[in-house]
């Protein structure tokens, strides 16, 4: 792709303002380590989801999407589509009660719920697993993303692009170790504006090389005729077809959103998301923050992206890796004066990812591992240099993954598998007072041996939708079965420990009714059934949304129009219900 003055320029001008808010925000950062990673606690509801959505907005999600469109039709996206249920039930259920653990990380959790040895074995073993390897994994597909990007619209290899890579994540971690999660917020919010912007100037692009919305459905129902298989266009799965057999559906709606640890997707909320709920100004604002994110997450961003793919897979038709096919309509079909613009918003993409995954894991490493174990009592300033010390090795490490790694897609299915059952006890240790420690621990080890086990030691390939849906069911129920057992076998937490948490957040009266019986004064303000009707229309709010949006995209006007009336109506019943709680008001 030819690039001119004017579109380095552009992307000149897009770090400097990016290094630029680090220097800002530079003073705040040092303070402490509460400014360094939570950003002391005082961010508004709007920022703090803005940040979750531009963070899962990697340059690896338009690509994997695509890959999918062009496998598996719009119906590919079910894989993720999947997990509004449980970001709703974080939203309800769980937003608040993040807020009021007043925590730094989700693992420092560990020590507020539980207690003892194998309290600390979890918040250590935890914090270095997912603060180092499972961290790193992520971040070598997302830089595997922006490598073949760069491969494509600069002309260079896999090893000159890699350097390049090398060269933003310099950048990244930089700004990231300088300005704390404040720079991280507000960059995110500025990148995400361009990427939106372009994403949606790429699929009218898109669409109109291959003749309007028209030509496109048309043309599209010539090569699924050729290929055998059902319209690309349907937004439901053809449960008869190879690549989403009924077992896999099954799992994807009934299994999968509860019962997988996955990042930006924890059952319960957890990583980053959890990062944005602690440093939220209050309770109320942790919640609009999460609900924000998920709608924007899923009813907003899918579209553009979903548009670009099915364009390219008329315009590519014989592509060999599917996932390119979003960049070579950037290519070959973007208008020039936008070409540097669509680069910068390619590179925001990336940058707001890596920043946050970089302060994240930081914070895993230095709160819950260097801090707790290893120097108790130095000072902030102390921990503020080690933060930006573990920011570096981390990139260091994330370089190594991504030279290693060939494909995004089969990264993100080992990491759904591995992590496969040990979600329901990520729920219910809110929710149950006889969760113990060991009942995480257990649920870590059986799912990792299992998991492994099945993809490695029998003839289950994880590529295949029927062998993976097995897998997932196979994993989840010996995972449950064994730290159900595990939970049993051993004493539960000590009522002095059980006590102080259920008085710090009051979950609920179910489940703790032996505690809560001797904490009368606490049994207010905890989740009720009410909640779950809020779980309900939200889930409907962002399906009606997402599929309505869809069906008027691609001229079904009547269904569009009854499935938004349907999302609104759900959208009522929420702001009706936060004005009950005085939540509604978006003002401070």
């Amino acid at each position: 792709m030819q690039l001119t003055f004017l579109d380095w320029a552009v992307v000149a001008l897009y770090f400097a303002f990016n290094i630029g808010i680090g220097f800002y925000y530079k003073a705040r950062a040092g303070k402490n380590t509460g400014e360094f990673f939570l950003g002391g606690r005082d961010v508004p509801w709007w920022l703090a989801g803005t940040s979750m959505v531009a963070t899962t907005f990697a340059a690896d999600t338009p690509l994997v999407v695509t890959g999918l469109v062009a496998k598996n039709g719009i119906a590919g996206n079910w894989i993720w589509w999947n997990y509004i249920a449980g970001g709703m039930l974080t939203v309800f259920l769980f937003a608040r009660l993040w807020r009021r653990s007043g925590v730094t990380t989700d693992i420092e959790f560990s020590e507020i719920r539980y207690a003892g040895k194998p309290a600390a074995f979890l918040r250590g073993f935890r914090s270095v697993y997912l603060g180092l390897p499972i961290n790193c994994i992520i971040l070598g597909w997302v830089n595997l993303a922006m490598v073949k990007i760069l491969v494509l619209v600069l002309g260079i290899s896999k090893e000159q692009a890699l350097l390049v890579v090398i060269g933003l994540i310099a950048i990244t971690s930089f700004i990231s170790a300088l300005s704390g999660l404040w720079g991280v917020l507000v960059t995110d919010a500025f990148q995400f504006v361009i990427k939106m912007g372009m994403v949606i100037v790429l699929a009218v692009a898109a669409v109109s090389a291959v003749g309007g919305l028209d030509a496109l459905k048309a043309k599209l129902a010539v090569l699924d005729a050729a290929r055998g298989q059902g319209s690309s266009l349907d937004m439901v799965p053809d449960l008869d077809s190879s690549w989403m057999p009924l077992v896999s559906f099954c799992v994807f709606i009934g299994m999968q959103w509860w019962a997988s640890w996955y990042p930006g997707a924890e059952p319960g909320g957890g990583g980053y998301v959890a990062q944005r709920m602690f440093c939220a100004k209050d309770e109320r604002h942790s919640l609009l923050a999460t609900l924000w994110f998920n709608i924007a997450h899923f009813a907003i961003r899918p579209w553009p992206w979903i548009l670009t793919a099915l364009a390219s897979m008329v315009l590519y038709p014989d592509l060999v890796d599917k996932e390119t096919g979003y960049v070579k309509v950037m290519i070959d079909f973007l208008p020039p004066y936008l070409r540097g613009l669509m680069l910068a918003a390619f590179a925001a993409a990336y940058m707001s990812t890596i920043a946050t995954q970089l302060n994240w894991g930081a914070s895993y490493l230095v709160n819950d591992f260097y801090r707790r174990f290893l120097k108790p009592n130095e000072s902030d300033r102390h921990y503020v240099r080690i933060s930006q010390a573990a920011t570096v090795l981390i990139t260091l490490v994330s370089i190594v993954v991504t030279y290693n790694l060939d494909s995004i897609e089969a990264a993100w299915k080992y990491l759904l598998a591995i992590g496969a059952g040990t979600g329901l006890v990520l729920l219910l240790r809110w929710y149950w007072w006889r969760i113990n420690a060991w009942s995480e621990v257990s649920a870590m080890i059986f799912a990792a041996v299992t998991s492994l086990y099945l993809q490695l030691g029998t003839s289950l390939n994880g590529d295949d939708p029927r062998d993976f849906a097995w897998i997932m069911i196979y994993t989840t129920a010996i995972t449950t079965a064994g730290w159900l057992a595990v939970t049993f076998l051993t004493q539960p937490e000590s009522n002095d420990v059980l006590k102080a948490f259920y008085r710090k957040t009051h979950p609920s009266v179910f489940g703790w009714g032996p505690i809560a019986r001797q904490l009368p004064e606490c049994q207010k303000g905890g989740a009720s059934g009410h909640d779950l009707l809020c779980w309900l229309a939200g889930c409907i709010l962002i399906y009606g949304c997402l599929f309505g949006v869809g069906k008027l995209l691609l001229g079904a006007t009547l269904e569009g129009a009854a499935m938004l009336l349907v999302g609104f109506a759900a959208g009522a019943y929420l702001y009706w219900d936060l004005s009950k709680r005085g939540w509604s008001t978006v003002v401070d």
